[in-house]
């Protein structure tokens, strides 16, 4: 049987390359042999340091996961590969050099989506399901706090409402540029827009939580997008947050907050927005495939995305 190689967490804080089987594709599955993968730093730091909740492990499977948490483990969930036809398909599969999957799984990238671009595709896909349990409405005044890779999309489609103000708030000035690449405006938590009709925070930390918080009007919802891992949350929810009627709303990607809407028309949409070329400026860094062990060790990853090419074996 011939083998293809893929990237493990032999144990937190420490992963390898290893050899693994390569099926023949049966008369429903194609095989993929992979052309780019995405690194999501916030997900994938956490699983690469052995910190995800014991009472977390079956909500936080990917979805071609192999292993346990806490290891050894293979995940991901962001690869662009082709098909033996020649086309570039999307799929949720982790950091391997090819792979079999049934042909449901695979997502045909659309005619002006590169496939550099689409490795963005999960996490496009988070921030459609987090708008759809947001529900911004046109003219609102929006914030997003934490600039990182889903904060960054999730202000790149509510931007595209008609009439909505949006700011994203990060503390670190260098996003600023990205910000504008954009088109949003940018603040620091100091300098950021006071009473806020919604704001959506990404940024896994409890500051951030609270400056969400602080951020809204009466009446106003934060719709918490980050996931902390085994990490505690301390927020202070004296002040106005009961005076003001505040919510604090979840969204994960793992249900389809859209009713009327499937997993997979979920990812074609998310496919079909990465047609704007606004979102090349989150591609941050690239790494080839066998360096990884030495990328997740190093803990030094972006916030963006972090691009991991392969060879073509």
């Amino acid at each position: 049987m011939p083998t293809a190689r893929a990237f493990w967490v032999r144990e937190p804080g420490a992963g390898e390359i290893r050899p693994v089987p390569l099926p023949t594709p049966g008369p429903d599955e194609v095989l993929v042999r992979t052309r780019f993968s995405g690194v999501s730093r916030g997900t994938e730091t956490l699983v690469f340091q052995g910190r995800v909740p014991a009472n977390q492990y079956a909500v936080m499977r990917a979805p071609f996961q192999e292993g346990d948490f806490p290891g050894p483990v293979k995940y991901g969930y962001l690869n662009v590969g082709q098909l033996d036809d020649g086309r570039l398909v999307f799929c949720l599969y982790p950091h391997q050099t090819a792979y079999v999957v049934p042909a449901s799984a695979v997502h045909v990238l659309p005619d002006g989506v590169p496939p550099t671009r689409a490795v963005l595709a999960g996490t496009v896909e988070t921030a459609v399901n987090a708008l759809w349990d947001a529900t911004p409405r046109i003219g609102d005044r929006v914030t997003v706090v934490g600039a990182g890779m889903v904060g960054c999309c999730v202000a790149r489609l509510v931007a595209g409402l008609p009439g909505v103000h949006v700011q994203l708030v990060d503390v670190d000035m260098e996003r600023e540029t990205v910000a504008g690449a954009l088109g949003v405006e940018f603040a620091t938590p100091d300098t950021a827009d006071r009473r806020r009709d919604l704001v959506i925070h990404a940024s896994a930390t409890s500051e951030g939580l609270q400056c969400a918080l602080d951020l809204l009007a009466p009446e106003g919802t934060v719709v918490e997008l980050s996931w902390y891992g085994d990490r505690p949350v301390s927020v202070g929810l004296g002040g106005a947050f009961h005076s003001g009627r505040l919510t604090i709303r979840s969204s994960q990607v793992g249900t389809v907050a859209h009713p009327r809407r499937t997993f997979a028309q979920r990812m074609a949409l998310a496919l079909e927005l990465l047609r704007d070329p606004a979102f090349d400026a989150l591609i941050a860094g690239e790494s080839r495939f066998d360096d990884l062990p030495d990328v997740f060790a190093a803990g030094n990853l972006p916030a963006l995305c972090h691009l991991i090419t392969y060879s073509g074996e």
